[in-house]
């Protein structure tokens, strides 16, 4: 599943995200309308990581839901 896919059904994916990143709020989620750079943003924020780190956890996430979220 590519961005493009996640971003499109980011509302039912939107608890698999909540899983992964616990401490991002149902409202921060919400705000983050599937949009990769601002998840990366968001987790940044919240967990106090660089870019680089934020970028590869949301690559995690995106080969996670290849085998698990179509």
């Amino acid at each position: 599943m590519n961005w493009d896919q996640i971003e499109g059904k980011w509302t039912q994916l939107k608890g698999k995200a909540k899983d992964k990143w616990g401490d991002l709020t149902d409202d921060e989620l919400d705000r983050v309308e599937g949009k990769r750079d601002v998840l990366i943003g968001k987790i940044q924020e919240k967990y106090g990581v660089a870019k680089e780190k934020a970028e590869k956890e949301v690559a995690e996430f995106e080969a996670s839901c290849a085998g698990s979220c179509g």
